[in-house]
């Protein structure tokens, strides 16, 4: 390209990868960047001069300005090779250093204006003596590195200009990329050749060094060889006399693992009877098997070895939150337990029982807490387990004996302070095999477990620095002296704003890895994921949410797939979630668009978390029936009982005649006839729904209750606030009717939940009544008489038909 003032060149730039070309050298370049490529091409077309420097990073595939050496070598293309496959083989020949004193824009690739640079020769005897220490040093190289072709090294001895020798040098020497650059930005020949004559010396050293420890090595395999073959020699040798015992050899080994190994008294007494019976016996016999068996379980369990606990109680905060969201009462209970471990250095190990609806996050957040503490983790399922000898294990009498599950998990463990998950502890079964149940007992008392007996082992094993977890769905199912033994604690299932957060960073940044996706190539805006949580899953815990956003990462990773270049992101709006997921599987907000007569909202709790109950009654000409359908349980058909004999009792003062009910017939039902409904908490619902169609007033239809009703009107307190109140915020509930008893355990129940809600706490079935009916004024709903006195009424003879009933 053109020469402009000062002597400055325009020249196409060459970016180097671990390379540096160095001026009077020869170097081969495979070329298949496009900039680089295109640079090439246009230094064909003017003149065959191109700047080369390197790249700081050979790892960057498109480096920008300040990712290249300023100071790199002027070169001469001198033959150039398309290859098939596009790239471009070419032949370069350094001729001077250069310095780049500014880059030329408006290029699609690199043009650089360069400084060329004057090398500085001090003649004179020091000069020349470098020179002949530099052909001695690459003399005596040459002869250690035997990869330097002959005729080159016969090249470099004949040159005597001490600039090009030590640029030829440098050339040959394995040095790292910012030693070669540093040659190159070397203008003093005598110092560049000083530097160079000293990476000689040091190559020579190392290459004397490894000559040495390759000998060394060698000799040593000899022996080594020597040695195996003479053995092998000598079991031959045995082998034909007859006297070789292969169990002998066993037997010391598993003498010095014995000696080895820290054993409490009584388990060390044992191990060393056994081993001597063993050593009486043939190595053939069954017997001999299974003893040896048990010497290597005793041997492989950890009675001593523990890990250190991670007593910061702000680093185990920091883990827990960074691994889940919410969950404040579960945290909480493990900090607690740090603090304490650190005040008293050594307290006996907590049992922990999370219950909560499935995907919550139960067994994950046993796998922080043991990452929080420093312990090993190991986890073992009871789902299903009816053999009460999966727990303590067989007795070594039975064929295939083996250990517990517990004591194989402490073996797995390593230690014997882990943290040990015992999932699905509520469903554990029982048979004629026995209760693993109350084998678990002896295991999570605090009092008992620092001796567990296992029928294997028959040794106290001690349990007591374990950190048990227990996991469960339900309380009901476990056997109440095993859940005496347990620390309870509840996590109910997640808010929509916990689900948003938590799909928002732990969800979706989990799927997107999994699918090998970018985020911006899933852009979810939180109106759809809101659209995800509210329609497409209704759930407590978030499996199922995780369940949906991998089924739109797999679609959208089949689309990146096809063409990863012509892909373009494109937000998924909630129109578009219908082509990702199909139609909605749920309806948000079930409350009744108006207020009906006869119809009440109830809440209910379920072990996948709170619902809605729509409980509607009606009446028909008829003779006194009370029908019930909807698969209702024992316990809610006694709650329509109690509803209806409640209303009867308040006929005068509701303004009814005492025989209304001999005349018609009350249907109460349920919807969703197909799914099993039970448990105590319908019963102020029920009533209500039918004083709204006996008195023909409708029921608000922004108004949720729960609560147990007794005969006499009272309202009984209930269980699973929580996720009923979270129902009601699903189902644009607005007022919410709690029974009084409630009252305390709103204080646990997070304002985020409740602040929307405008709750009222009754005592008596009247007050549920005055709040959830449509009046004009609710203290006119009763009359104020005095109740009818049914003894007068029967000596009347005005009460056959209530005497009947």
């Amino acid at each position: 390209m053109s020469t402009e003032q000062n002597q400055l060149l325009r020249l196409p730039l060459l970016p180097l990868r671990d390379i540096v070309l160095y001026p009077n050298s020869l170097v081969p370049l495979f070329i298949g960047r496009e900039k680089s490529i295109l640079a090439v091409e246009h230094a064909l077309s003017t003149g065959k001069e191109i700047f080369l420097a390197a790249q700081k990073d050979a790892q960057l595939d498109n480096p920008k300005e300040d990712d290249i050496y300023r100071v790199g070598t002027i070169g001469q293309i001198i033959q150039v090779l398309r290859l098939p496959d596009g790239t471009i083989k070419a032949l370069v020949e350094g001729k001077q250093r250069g310095r780049i004193v500014r880059f030329i824009p408006d290029y699609e690739f690199f043009v650089v204006e360069v400084e060329p640079k004057t090398e500085v020769i001090e003649a004179g005897p020091e000069l020349e003596a470098l020179v002949k220490l530099t052909h001695e040093a690459f003399q005596e190289y040459s002869q250690i590195n035997k990869k330097i072709p002959s005729d080159l090294v016969n090249n470099i001895l004949k040159i005597n200009e001490p600039a090009k020798l030590a640029d030829q040098v440098a050339t040959v020497l394995n040095l790292k990329l910012s030693q070669k650059q540093r040659l190159l930005e070397l203008t003093s020949v005598r110092k560049r050749l000083e530097m160079v004559y000293g990476y000689l010396r040091g190559e020579i050293e190392v290459a004397k060094v490894e000559q040495r420890i390759k000998d060394r090595v060698k000799k040593q395999m000899e022996k080594t060889q020597r040695d195996y073959y003479l053995n092998e020699q000598m079991k031959a040798i045995q082998k034909e006399l007859g006297e070789r015992e292969d169990g002998r050899s066993d037997l010391a080994e598993l003498e010095k693992r014995i000696k080895k190994k820290r054993l409490p008294k009584e388990a060390a007494a044992v191990v060393r009877r056994e081993f001597k019976k063993l050593s009486m016996m043939s190595p053939m016999s069954a017997e001999a098997t299974v003893v040896r068996n048990y010497i290597d379980w005793i041997l492989s369990l950890p009675w001593f070895e523990k890990t250190k606990d991670k007593l910061d109680i702000e680093e185990a905060e920091r883990i827990l939150n960074e691994d889940h969201y919410g969950l404040e009462k579960p945290k909480q209970r493990i900090l607690e337990h740090l603090a304490v471990q650190k005040l008293v250095k050594k307290i006996k190990g907590p049992i922990l029982c999370l219950v909560g609806p499935p995907g919550v996050g139960k067994t994950s957040l046993a796998r922080s807490v043991a990452r929080a503490l420093g312990r090993n983790f190991v986890r073992m399922s009871l789902g299903g387990v009816r053999d009460e000898a999966e727990i303590r294990g067989h007795r070594r009498t039975y064929i295939g004996a083996l250990p517990g599950k517990i004591i194989q998990g402490m073996r797995k463990a390593g230690t014997i302070n882990p943290v040990f998950c015992l999932d699905e502890v509520d469903k554990i079964g029982t048979d004629f095999r026995g209760d693993p149940a109350a084998a678990l007992l002896e295991v999570l008392d605090p009092e008992q477990n620092h001796s567990f007996q296992d029928h294997y082992l028959e040794l106290g094993y001690d349990l007591s620095q374990v950190f048990f977890i227990t996991t469960a769905n339900a309380l009901h199912t476990i056997p109440a002296p095993l859940l005496d033994r347990m620390e309870i604690i509840e996590i109910p299932g997640y808010t929509e704003e916990e689900k948003l957060e938590i799909a928002r960073h732990y969800l979706l940044p989990r799927q997107l890895e999994a699918h090998g996706l970018k985020p911006d190539q899933v852009p979810l805006p939180d109106k759809t994921l809101l659209e995800i949580i509210r329609r497409y899953t209704r759930e407590a815990g978030v499996r199922n949410l995780e369940r949906e956003l991998a089924t739109i990462c797999r679609k959208i990773a089949k689309e990146v797939a096809k063409d990863p270049k012509a892909f373009k992101p494109f937000t998924i709006t909630i129109r578009r979630l219908n082509q990702l997921l199909g139609m909605p599987r749920y309806r948000y907000g079930v409350a009744e668009g108006k207020p009906e007569v006869g119809m009440a909202t109830g809440m209910a709790w379920t072990e996948t978390g709170g619902s809605l109950l729509q409980i509607e009654a009606v009446i028909m000409p008829g003779k006194g029936q009370l029908n019930i359908t909807g698969k209702l349980g024992e316990v809610m058909q006694e709650s329509v009982q109690a509803a209806m004999s409640y209303v009867r009792s308040r006929a005068h003062q509701l303004g009814l005649p005492p025989d209304f009910y001999q005349k018609i017939d009350i249907h109460v039902h349920v919807p969703e006839g197909a799914i099993p409904k039970d448990g105590p908490s319908a019963g102020i619902t029920i009533a209500t729904a039918i004083v709204s169609a006996l008195l023909k007033i409708p029921v608000k239809n922004t108004v949720a209750m729960t609560g147990e009703i007794t005969l006499r009107g009272r309202v009984l307190p209930v269980g699973g606030l929580k996720e009923k109140l979270l129902a009601a915020r699903r189902g644009n509930i607005e007022t919410v009717i709690l029974p009084k008893e409630n009252e305390k355990d709103l204080k646990e129940i997070s304002p985020k939940i409740t602040r929307k809600l405008r709750i009222i706490m009754v005592e008596h079935m009247d007050e549920v009544l005055k709040e959830a009916l449509v009046l004009e004024d609710p203290e006119k709903l009763f009359k104020d008489v005095p109740p009818l006195d049914i003894w007068t009424l029967l000596k009347k003879g005005e009460g056959e038909e209530i005497r009947a009933h």
